[in-house]
């Protein structure tokens, strides 16, 4: 894998108990059992989510206990989270476990297929909060092409323009990662895995398959 920029994050280049997820995820046989895989998505949101609020900017308040008072740093502000559907909704509710008082906001991006393996990104559904001054988490499980991202942040901007942007997925491609960088270069990426290779299809290898078919069944 190329070097890349100092904006991209990749959490399992140091090891942690977030190994034990991703081979779950990945695991052929044990990714077929649906709850866990679901499981497993939603476990890695909560660690994304824990490593993306190091990002958020704090402010201080003071909390009175039962022996005294003290200040702590609190966000400032809540993020917006918003997902692609439908692979990202247990990836979705990590973040929400973490991030408990987040507006929310859902989007649609799929694949749909032309002649031979061509395909084009089609962008049909969208309900998200404004957007203006907002720090933006935008969560995919896999990032492949970087198209998804990519045409749903264009849409996501018509909402308003976020005062930061964190893109959010569980395996990505160089090749994804690339695109995103380029085509919305002041976004922050924190992904658990980056892969080499995508297939003809566009499939990333060894990657973990269709990560909207192992959640929620084949379409």
């Amino acid at each position: 894998m190329g070097k890349m920029a100092s904006q991209v994050n990749i959490l399992n280049t140091a090891n942690s108990v977030l190994n034990q997820i991703l081979y779950e995820m990945r695991d052929h046989e044990i990714q077929l059992d649906r709850m866990r895989f679901r499981k497993n998505l939603e476990r890695t949101g909560n660690i994304l989510a824990y490593e993306i609020s190091k990002e958020l900017s704090y402010e201080s308040h003071e909390v009175k206990t039962p022996l005294g008072q003290l200040d702590m740093n609190l966000p400032s502000q809540q993020p917006v989270l918003v997902s692609i559907l439908r692979a990202g909704m247990p990836l979705h509710n990590g973040f929400l476990q973490f991030f408990d008082r987040a507006d929310n906001g859902f989007i649609s991006a799929f694949r749909k297929h032309t002649a031979g393996n061509d395909f084009i990104i089609k962008v049909e559904y969208m309900a998200v909060p404004p957007l203006e001054g907002r720090d933006l988490i935008l969560i995919d499980p896999m990032i492949a092409t970087g198209q998804s991202i990519v045409l749903s942040y264009k849409s996501l901007i018509e909402a308003g323009t976020p005062a930061q942007v964190i893109i959010a997925g569980v395996v990505g491609s160089d090749e994804g990662i690339a695109y995103v960088q380029r085509h919305i270069p002041k976004a922050r990426i924190y992904i658990a895995a980056v892969d080499k290779e995508l297939t003809a299809k566009s499939y990333i290898v060894p990657g973990l398959g269709d990560a909207g078919d192992l959640a929620f069944g084949e379409k």
